[in-house]
């Protein structure tokens, strides 16, 4: 089995030792994503700003590899101050739809470039392609 490197222009570039997402097989490994700009790589203000960004970095990503975010089975969220889980929960809502996919949210004390919230997942090709993206 090989693996596929998948890189778009559309999501924020790796700022380290890491590719954008991973693919083997009809698995696809999202690296993780914070709230930054694709286009000028600053980091968005607020928190619901940050975590719109994330889910559309996300989605970018998602569609480089011929997917979308409801090919979404695993997403694992790391926030700074748990307090906005439930904004995260109604952001959330409006992307994606019924099964949701299985999800992990961690308070962290940090993050980098100072983001309050970010986010990597696991895709599966070919299945789920119902989400609000």
């Amino acid at each position: 089995m090989t693996k596929q490197i998948i890189s778009t222009s559309a999501a924020p570039k790796a700022i380290g030792t890491y590719s954008q997402a991973v693919r083997a097989k009809d698995t696809v490994y999202l690296s993780g994503q914070i709230g930054l700009d694709p286009s000028t790589m600053q980091l968005e203000e607020g928190v619901e700003a940050q975590i719109h960004r994330v889910f559309g970095n996300l989605s970018a990503v998602a569609k480089a590899c011929g997917g979308s975010l409801g090919n979404l089975v695993k997403l694992n969220v790391y926030m700074t101050d748990l307090a906005h889980f439930p904004k995260l929960n109604e952001i959330m809502g409006s992307y994606f739809t019924e099964p949701y996919p299985a999800r992990a949210a961690v308070g962290v004390a940090s993050l980098p470039k100072g983001a309050q919230v970010e986010m990597d997942g696991i895709l599966v090709l070919g299945i789920g392609d119902t989400d609000k993206d």
